[in-house]
Protein backbone atom coordinates (compact mmCIF):
# COMPACT_ATOMS: atom_id res chain seq x y z
CA UNK A 1 0.00 0.00 0.00
CA UNK A 2 2.94 2.22 0.34
CA UNK A 3 5.57 2.55 -1.90
CA UNK A 4 9.19 3.98 -1.12
CA UNK A 5 11.61 5.38 -3.41
CA UNK A 6 15.16 6.40 -2.37
CA UNK A 7 17.01 8.95 -3.98
CA UNK A 8 21.00 10.42 -3.78
CA UNK A 9 23.10 7.21 -3.29
CA UNK A 10 26.83 7.23 -4.75
CA UNK A 11 30.23 7.84 -4.32
CA UNK A 12 31.60 9.72 -1.43
CA UNK A 13 35.07 10.10 -0.19
CA UNK A 14 35.77 9.41 3.72
CA UNK A 15 34.88 12.54 5.57
CA UNK A 16 32.00 14.10 3.06
CA UNK A 17 28.49 14.26 3.35
CA UNK A 18 25.91 13.34 1.42
CA UNK A 19 21.83 13.42 1.54
CA UNK A 20 19.65 10.57 0.67
CA UNK A 21 15.81 10.95 0.15
CA UNK A 22 13.18 8.77 0.45
CA UNK A 23 9.92 9.78 -1.28
CA UNK A 24 6.18 8.07 0.14
CA UNK A 25 3.13 7.22 -1.70
CA UNK A 26 0.04 5.56 -1.16
CA UNK A 27 -1.74 4.34 1.79
CA UNK A 28 0.54 7.68 3.47
CA UNK A 29 -1.93 7.61 6.50
CA UNK A 30 -1.01 4.62 7.74
CA UNK A 31 2.38 5.31 7.89
CA UNK A 32 3.47 4.96 12.05
CA UNK A 33 7.32 5.15 11.94
CA UNK A 34 9.70 5.23 8.66
CA UNK A 35 13.74 4.32 8.99
CA UNK A 36 16.89 3.74 7.13
CA UNK A 37 18.31 0.75 7.15
CA UNK A 38 21.88 -0.45 5.94
CA UNK A 39 23.27 -3.62 4.24
CA UNK A 40 26.95 -4.39 3.73
CA UNK A 41 28.32 -7.50 2.28
CA UNK A 42 28.39 -10.26 4.65
CA UNK A 43 27.15 -8.35 7.96
CA UNK A 44 23.86 -7.87 9.26
CA UNK A 45 21.14 -5.75 7.62
CA UNK A 46 21.03 -2.83 10.36
CA UNK A 47 19.00 -0.54 11.23
CA UNK A 48 20.02 3.14 10.77
CA UNK A 49 17.44 6.01 11.88
CA UNK A 50 14.00 5.99 12.56
CA UNK A 51 11.75 8.76 12.64
CA UNK A 52 8.30 8.18 13.88
CA UNK A 53 5.11 9.88 13.14
CA UNK A 54 5.54 11.95 16.16
CA UNK A 55 8.78 13.39 14.89
CA UNK A 56 10.64 11.36 17.23
CA UNK A 57 14.18 10.10 16.11
CA UNK A 58 16.27 7.06 16.83
CA UNK A 59 19.58 6.20 15.59
CA UNK A 60 22.05 2.99 15.60
CA UNK A 61 25.10 3.60 17.63
CA UNK A 62 27.50 3.30 14.50
CA UNK A 63 25.86 6.69 13.33
CA UNK A 64 25.36 8.38 16.27
CA UNK A 65 26.63 12.14 16.26
CA UNK A 66 27.16 11.83 12.39
CA UNK A 67 23.89 11.20 10.75
CA UNK A 68 20.38 13.24 10.71
CA UNK A 69 17.24 11.83 10.03
CA UNK A 70 14.56 13.96 9.19
CA UNK A 71 11.09 14.84 6.83
CA UNK A 72 9.53 17.19 4.89
CA UNK A 73 5.76 16.15 5.34
CA UNK A 74 4.49 18.62 2.31
CA UNK A 75 6.54 16.42 0.33
CA UNK A 76 5.93 12.98 1.79
CA UNK A 77 10.07 12.64 2.17
CA UNK A 78 12.14 11.69 4.36
CA UNK A 79 15.76 12.28 4.18
CA UNK A 80 18.95 10.72 6.04
CA UNK A 81 21.79 13.75 6.10
CA UNK A 82 25.31 11.62 6.60
CA UNK A 83 27.88 13.26 7.34
CA UNK A 84 31.66 12.14 8.25
CA UNK A 85 31.27 9.03 6.14
CA UNK A 86 33.46 6.40 6.92
CA UNK A 87 34.34 3.35 4.58
CA UNK A 88 32.76 1.18 6.80
CA UNK A 89 29.31 3.22 5.60
CA UNK A 90 29.65 1.54 2.48
CA UNK A 91 26.29 -0.22 1.56
CA UNK A 92 22.98 -0.09 0.31
CA UNK A 93 21.00 1.71 2.31
CA UNK A 94 17.20 0.98 2.08
CA UNK A 95 14.36 2.98 2.85
CA UNK A 96 11.26 1.20 5.07
CA UNK A 97 8.17 1.83 6.66
CA UNK A 98 5.49 0.21 8.74
CA UNK A 99 2.02 0.95 10.65
CA UNK A 100 2.26 0.56 13.58
CA UNK A 101 4.35 0.68 16.37
CA UNK A 102 4.66 -3.23 17.27
CA UNK A 103 4.56 -3.96 13.39
CA UNK A 104 7.39 -5.19 11.93
CA UNK A 105 8.56 -2.50 8.36
CA UNK A 106 5.95 -3.86 6.04
CA UNK A 107 6.92 -1.39 3.16
CA UNK A 108 10.56 -0.92 1.80
CA UNK A 109 12.26 0.94 -0.94
CA UNK A 110 14.58 -0.77 -3.77
CA UNK A 111 17.58 0.65 -2.16
CA UNK A 112 20.49 2.85 -2.89
CA UNK A 113 24.07 2.38 -2.94
CA UNK A 114 26.27 4.55 -0.98
CA UNK A 115 30.07 3.78 -1.12
CA UNK A 116 32.56 5.72 0.84
CA UNK A 117 36.23 5.47 -0.86
CA UNK A 118 39.22 7.30 -1.74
Amino acid sequence: QVQLVESGGGLVQPGGSLRLSCAASGSIFSINAMAWFRQAPEKERELVAVITRGGSTNFGDSVKGRFIISRDNAKNTVYLQMNSLKPEDTAVYICAAKSSLWSTYDSWGQGTQVTVSS
